[in-house]
């Protein structure tokens, strides 16, 4: 059954990262992140074996996404990852699979087994060895970098995935504007949470309390309705620290919330029949903007192999625009953020990318980092 061999590369992938599998070499491309074109070029004999339909289901599903540059029309195309591409295949090989997901446990234990083992693969001492051929699959500059890739400071491969960056590497720009990108990311911004729906989030069963994990009736899920939405969504390659994106003060803890660990690749977001982002595994902090005094519900979701999500601020923390709120452990990710009515404009080349004027068509992610305008207080 194409499940089940679907199911089996899927895990292969993820113990061939394990610096100790014969096959390994510390070479990151020899598991999870082997690319499609690494297959074509006969670089994964060990995934034929598996799925030997590999490459005429990735011809039929999408295998990447185009994302806009920024102040050019240009867009260029992101292929996924192997684990990506799988984890894909399992949601959604034949229309049924997504009915089947849904209600399979199988599934669901399989993702969360198999997230929690890449956690203690990238936690072990040994997958220091992955960083290397890590930065170079990745092209990750690391004249930024605070500690260089061999400093003692990465004890294991996961260290380096949440590195630190020099002071400076991430400047706020625009000082005009208030609001600054959250995460070095892909980026969808909506006026109104009703747009998002439109464009962007098709899961019929998403809402602002599905999301925050609170009754309709809560004073914070009112005082949202009807408000603006950011999305934030990390690759594995990113800088994994995200950012506060106004001047605001920490209200309370953090409010962790179980789940899934389902991919939250655009496909997925993107799938009416299932709501990928309130099903997952995330962690919700309450914001306070100071100049406004308005709530932002800073929403850091997990995903597919995705660790932890640990925070670096505490309740009554004053944090201003482009400093550290927290970051995620291994894998790709993302960061929802709501914002209550008339808080921000979103910049409006941000705003066409992500709401087409073409009837139908989705919305498309514009790359950012960390510190890049987004938006600013509507001026009266």
């Amino acid at each position: 059954m194409l499940e089940g061999s679907i199911i089996e590369a899927f895990k292969e992938s993820v113990e061939r990262s394990d610096p100790q599998h014969a096959d390994n070499r510390n070479d990151v491309t020899q598991g999870i992140h082997g690319h499609l074109h690494h297959f074509a070029a006969g670089h994964h004999v060990w995934l034929n074996k598996f799925v030997p339909q590999l490459q005429s289901l990735a011809a039929k599903y999408h295998v990447g996404n185009y994302v806009a540059i920024r102040g050019t029309n240009q867009r260029i195309f992101e292929s996924m990852p192997i684990y990506a591409r799988l984890g894909m295949h399992i949601l959604f090989y034949g229309r049924e699979q997504v009915k089947l997901l849904e209600g399979n446990k199988r599934i669901e234990a399989l993702l969360m087994e198999q997230s929690k083992r890449e956690g203690q693969i990238y936690d072990s001492p040994g997958s220091r060895s992955h960083i290397p051929s890590f930065i170079q699959t990745y092209n990750i500059d690391t004249n930024e970098l605070l500690y260089p890739p061999d400093s003692p400071a990465y004890k294991n491969f996961n260290d380096f995935f949440y590195r630190k960056l020099k002071p400076g590497a991430r400047p706020v720009q625009n000082p005009d504007h208030e609001f600054c990108s959250a995460a070095d990311c892909r980026l969808v911004v909506y006026p109104a949470i009703h747009d998002a729906q439109t464009f962007w989030i098709k899961g019929d069963e998403f809402t602002v309390p599905a999301l925050l994990g609170l009754d309709k009736s809560d004073p914070l899920c009112r005082a949202l309705e009807g408000g603006s939405l950011a999305s934030f969504r990390l690759a594995p390659s990113d800088y994994h620290r995200f950012h506060s994106l106004a001047d605001v003060t920490v209200i309370g803890k953090p409010r962790d919330i179980p789940g899934q660990y389902f991919t939250v690749n655009p496909q997925a977001v993107n799938e009416k029949n299932l709501d990928v982002l309130s099903a997952n595994k995330r962690s919700v902090l309450i914001l306070n903007h100071d100049a406004t005094n308005k709530k932002i519900a800073f929403v850091a979701v997990g995903a597919l192999l995705v660790g932890s999500i640990q925070w670096t601020v505490s309740a009554g923390s004053k944090v201003r625009r482009g400093e550290e709120l927290g970051y995620f452990a291994y894998g790709g990710s993302t960061v929802v953020a709501i914002l209550e009515p008339g808080m921000v404009e979103w910049d409006s080349d941000l705003v066409a990318n992500s709401s087409p004027r073409t009837p139908g068509k989705l919305g498309t992610e514009t790359l950012m980092k960390v510190g890049w305008s987004i938006g600013k207080a509507p001026r009266k």
